[in-house]
């Protein structure tokens, strides 16, 4: 079967790779749809994350997956061959003292699809054909495979909506207008947000905001003075969804915050001066939030139900031999919001 791989900055290759051997409660999935995330293309355009997460042997790219079940393993009985699932890239160990807690996010021996934090990496989804445990996989009955894709940044946001606490009649400001910014949006509409306006720094990117229903956007760079309205009088907004990992975005969205407001912190950019006296005397909650586990088949579900359309937020279909191509299509901020390459 073939694969995409990545072997350095630049250096994105479509291989042939060994076939994985099916074993007890297991799957075997014909891949369908894979989503190009922003890690994906820290370690296309960079060879890394950050200074710390580096590549150091080729990997396997890819978390956002789909697919059709082409095979099962002794004991799976609740999967069928055919069903179209979504395939969670989160794989805990279920055993540590973090899982025993019930927050499988921080497991201390995640196996994360397509991460190079440790050594040997872990390999990634973007493969024709990719075997995962059942528990992995939620039927995605009556969506497209695209949208099943969608299913693992739908949860990131979904977890950081319950990270915020009570959404219902809050005032919401969004920074960053990139997948998870507006799929935080979606989020914290069906969690009850009446008011949710979004921030970023191109026209192209704030449009998929206002196409799923953001009240207001603002481009940062044509009206700088707009977020001062929102500052006056100690702020305006109870949540604040910091999905750009800037730290010019989240000292405007902190000075736009009520006291007592919660900041969630999704974006990950490297270390940020933070407004720490600002957080203090508005007394403000600073969140960090981090993957996701279970709100992964809540995600599918919320689907699937109609209360949340991701549709929108697919802007390019790549075939697999026109990887490279998704991949810079992905990388430019004016052209694509979420590019996935069709397996099949």
């Amino acid at each position: 079967m073939r694969a995409i791989v990545v072997h350095g900055a630049k250096d994105l290759r479509i291989e042939e790779a060994e076939t994985q051997i099916l074993g007890a409660g297991q799957v075997e999935i014909k891949m369908a749809t894979g989503g190009i995330c922003g890690s994906d293309l820290h370690y296309y355009n960079h060879g890394g994350i950050g200074e710390t997460i580096r590549l150091k042997q080729p990997m396997v790219l890819g978390h956002e997956v789909s697919g059709y079940i082409s095979a099962l393993g002794d004991g799976v009985s609740n999967l069928a061959v055919g069903d179209l699932v979504a395939v969670s890239p989160s794989r805990p160990c279920f055993s540590c003292q973090y899982c025993q807690k019930g927050q499988h996010n921080h497991c201390e021996s995640m196996r994360f699809y397509g991460s190079a934090m440790p050594f040997p990496h872990i390999q990634g989804a973007f493969r024709e054909v990719l075997v995962a445990e059942a528990w992995q996989c939620v039927k995605a009955d009556n969506l497209s495979p695209g949208e099943a894709a969608m299913a693992e940044p739908l949860a990131v946001c979904l977890h950081a909506t319950r990270r915020a606490g009570e959404m219902i009649g809050k005032r919401v400001l969004v920074t960053g207008s990139g997948p998870i910014g507006t799929l935080c949006v979606l989020a914290a509409r069906a969690a009850g947000a009446t008011e949710i306006v979004v921030t970023d720094l191109t026209d192209e990117a704030l449009a998929y905001a206002q196409k799923i229903g953001a009240d207001r956007t603002v481009n940062m760079i044509k009206e700088p003075d707009v977020m001062k309205q929102y500052q006056a009088g100690k702020g305006y907004f109870d949540v604040l969804f910091e999905c750009s990992g800037a730290a010019p975005a989240l000292a405007a969205g902190v000075a736009a915050m009520r006291p007592r407001g919660v900041v969630l912190q999704l974006g990950l950019g490297g270390d940020m001066n933070v407004p720490m006296q600002m957080l203090t005397a508005k007394e403000l909650d600073l969140r960090g939030s981090f993957r996701f586990h279970e709100e992964f088949a809540v995600g599918i579900k919320m689907m699937q139900q109609g209360q949340i359309n991701v549709k929108p937020l697919i802007s390019h279909t790549f075939s697999l031999d026109q990887a490279i191509d998704a991949f810079e299509i992905a990388s430019d901020r004016t052209k694509a919001m979420k590019a996935q390459i069709s397996f099949s």
